[in-house]
């Protein structure tokens, strides 16, 4: 792992949400980053769905990504059963960078590379473990900027 890897949060003020795909997965990472940071957080917040009954994932991803925009939070994580949908819905949001995220490395990397507020993975794609250890990873990888920061200057003018 980089040393870009530090052992405070990146961000302090977190939203989670999922559609009914993802529902046990989101409750599970819920309470994954309240034991682990919810200490160190000025905000973490639970947007639902609080059931596996079917919602349609494009109205959690603007509900969500309308209240990242806000500011009322700095940084997410949005689940679907894939992670697919939440993430293509997601980055149709003026500053909102989704990374669909499928293991470690791509964890650190969209965070290391392209600043994502976002991490998106699947409810039916993800277990537990991994899940925690992306979810980790993704609170705690600092943006590397230099040259990448040129790279979402381009893409933020593009959108």
């Amino acid at each position: 792992m980089s040393e870009n890897i530090v052992k405070h949060l990146q961000f302090k003020r977190i939203l989670v949400a999922s559609d009914h795909a993802a529902y046990a997965l989101k409750e599970h990472i819920f309470e994954f980053v309240k034991k682990e940071h919810g200490h160190k957080l000025e905000k973490l917040e639970n947007m639902g769905v609080f059931s596996d009954e079917p919602v349609d994932y494009p109205d959690v991803a603007k509900e969500f990504c309308t209240r990242l925009q806000s500011n009322e939070f700095d940084g997410g994580i949005l689940l679907c059963g894939t992670g697919l949908g939440t993430s293509i819905s997601a980055n149709k949001f003026k500053g909102i960078r989704a990374g669909l995220c499928h293991d470690d490395y791509t964890a650190e990397m969209s965070r290391r590379h392209n600043n994502a507020n976002v991490i998106c993975f699947g409810g039916r794609t993800t277990g537990p473990v991994i899940a925690e250890r992306m979810t980790n990873l993704f609170l705690t990888t600092k943006f590397d900027g230099g040259r990448h920061e040129e790279r979402l200057k381009r893409l933020a003018d593009a959108c």
